[in-house]
């Protein structure tokens, strides 16, 4: 399984930089949102695709019965999913605001301004 999730967190990073490598702002933001959705497959790789129990001890036990999932890739993920969420509703506001003043979502146009 691990190789089969390498390759799908190599796509997405590729797709993510030649995303951002782009004139337009919109498809800057998407590969923003690759990327982050390939760093979180990274850190779930990373820390071992077994399933396992819930790391729960039962009474009068010192250590948990059996293989148990490790809770701190979960915490470290769910985190940066609700701040992706954050950082990509602000940009999705930011290029609408953006897009009003200037009337074009490219990037090159955005530089030469003043208004």
């Amino acid at each position: 399984m691990e190789p089969l999730m390498a390759l799908a967190i190599g796509l997405l990073y590729a797709t993510a930089v030649f995303m951002m490598l782009r004139r337009s702002i919109v498809k800057l933001v998407i590969g923003l949102l690759l990327l982050s959705n390939g760093a979180n497959l990274l850190i779930f790789t990373t820390a071992g695709m077994t399933r396992g129990a819930p790391p729960l001890i039962p009474e009068g036990m010192l250590q948990p019965l059996g293989p148990v999932a490790d809770p701190l890739p979960q915490a470290v993920v769910l985190t940066a999913i609700v701040i992706a969420f954050g950082v990509l509703a602000f940009a999705v506001v930011l290029i609408r605001r953006a897009y009003e003043i200037v009337k074009a979502d490219d990037l090159d146009k955005m530089k030469d301004t003043d208004t």
